[in-house]
């Protein structure tokens, strides 16, 4: 079932790569209640996306250089900007 996911992947690494997510933020965007539709947690498995602390104690979501190959290879690109999220620290 993975491989059918890979659209809705792109679609969460890509968001969270154009614009500093919290990770409260994307999990109320991409909760399910579809076990089959494990869109966050395999993109977390997969080493496109990760936890990060913010300098202002919050956590966020951060795509990571996986994530942006991923996103690269599939035509998409991130902002690098954003894509960076400077300021923040790996939690």
């Amino acid at each position: 079932m993975s491989g059918n996911l890979d659209p809705l992947i792109l679609d969460l690494v890509e968001w969270c790569a154009n614009e500093r997510r919290a990770v409260s933020e994307v999990l109320e965007a991409w909760r399910t209640s579809c076990p089959r539709l494990t869109v966050w947690e395999d993109a977390c498995d997969r080493g496109y996306v990760c936890r990060e602390r913010g300098a202002d104690g919050l956590t966020y979501v951060a795509v990571t250089e996986a994530g942006i190959s991923f996103l690269a290879s599939h035509g998409r690109l991130a902002r690098p900007a954003a894509a960076a999220n400077s300021g923040i620290q790996r939690a």
